[in-house]
């Protein structure tokens, strides 16, 4: 074969290659995510305290879900409720003796009668234990809580997901925590954290029922000891309790893996419009979550009164189109 038929091959050979991968590539940038795992429940209420309630992981999820795959829509609705309780109990002079913490059980068969989800996810543990120290009255307490909660969500029909409770962070509020051997702690028991590696460990246990269990704690904790090896004072939460945009990050890492949706540490998809689609779900969880909680009513003062459902849902439907368009807008590169 002479030179110039040997170069005009190798470069037409050269080109196609080229060719098919920028095909490939162009493909694989045009289409959503893989949804699979996603679930089949249009309708998805997430309970929890005021973990759920600061909304962070679940309008991370929904993000995410709309950006990896708009054409399998689903209804998030954010039913978390600061201060609440699955166990029922409350520490003496709660909220400086203004209310007690309020029960999931007071309001649960209302939240199931009237949001009628296909699935529930709930995530408690951490006001459970009254940040006292374990002793088995109150393991027994969250133990039956979360056995009636899931007998009940079963019981109407609904499929379930537990989350194990976040990490409790001792180190950022050490000045302020007391020792074991106390009648009372109007302040957290500094090994408050061991409680809540208890309560995991027991709702871990709970798989071998057919329970389907993720283990955020582990994921939280697991995340801040690495960033302590560089920095050894980082912390997700600076009053030990409540996560930051970073940490409900890390809470919504077990539940996307579960479902097969890509979230990186700030909580957003790999999408050239994450950012746009995020602001209009934020803005989207927080509309509902105020309609639903006023909807469903609760015993907890000092939470917001939400728009009618019909309204907001009316609102909602706006959104979403929004938030889908923006998700199949992927520049085509």
């Amino acid at each position: 074969m002479n030179c110039n038929r040997f170069f005009s091959l190798s470069l037409a050979i050269a080109c196609l290659l080229f060719c098919n991968a920028s095909i490939v590539q162009y493909a694989c940038a045009e289409l959503p995510g893989d949804s699979s795992k996603l679930p089949k429940a249009k309708r998805i209420v997430f309970l929890g305290d005021s973990i759920t309630y600061a909304g962070g992981y679940v309008s991370a999820i929904e993000t995410a879900w709309i950006a990896e795959a708009p054409d399998q829509p689903a209804e998030l609705i954010n039913l978390g409720l600061p201060s609440e309780t699955v166990s029922g109990l409350s520490e003496p002079g709660h909220a400086g003796g203004q209310f007690p913490r309020p029960n999931l059980h007071e309001r649960l068969a209302r939240i199931l009668d009237q949001t009628k989800p296909d699935l529930v996810i709930a995530c408690y543990g951490m006001n459970d234990g009254i940040y006292y120290p374990n002793n088995e009255m109150r393991f027994s307490q969250f133990k039956s809580g979360m056995e009636r909660l899931h007998k009940e969500v079963s019981d109407s029909g609904s499929s379930m997901i537990h989350l194990t409770p976040a990490f409790f962070d001792a180190l950022p509020i050490q000045s302020r925590l007391l020792p074991a051997g106390r009648d009372e702690y109007p302040q957290p028991y500094a090994g408050y954290d061991d409680v809540l590696e208890d309560y995991s460990n027991w709702l871990l246990s709970k798989r071998k029922d057919g329970w389907i269990v993720l283990d955020l704690h582990a994921a939280m904790k697991n995340e801040i000891m690495k960033r302590r090896l560089v920095d050894s004072a980082f912390t997700f939460a600076s009053d030990g309790v409540h996560p930051n945009a970073e940490g409900q990050a890390v809470i919504a890492r077990p539940l996307a893996e579960h479902w097969g949706l890509t979230i990186n540490d700030q909580g957003l998809p790999n999408h050239p419009q994450a950012n746009a689609i995020h602001a209009i779900v934020a803005q989207k969880q927080s509309t509902l979550k105020h309609a639903w909680l006023t909807a469903t009513r609760h015993l907890r003062p000092g939470i917001e009164t939400g728009i009618s459902v019909a309204e907001a849902e009316s609102k909602a439907q706006e959104w979403n189109r929004q938030a889908i368009i923006l998700a199949k807008a992927q520049p085509k590169n």
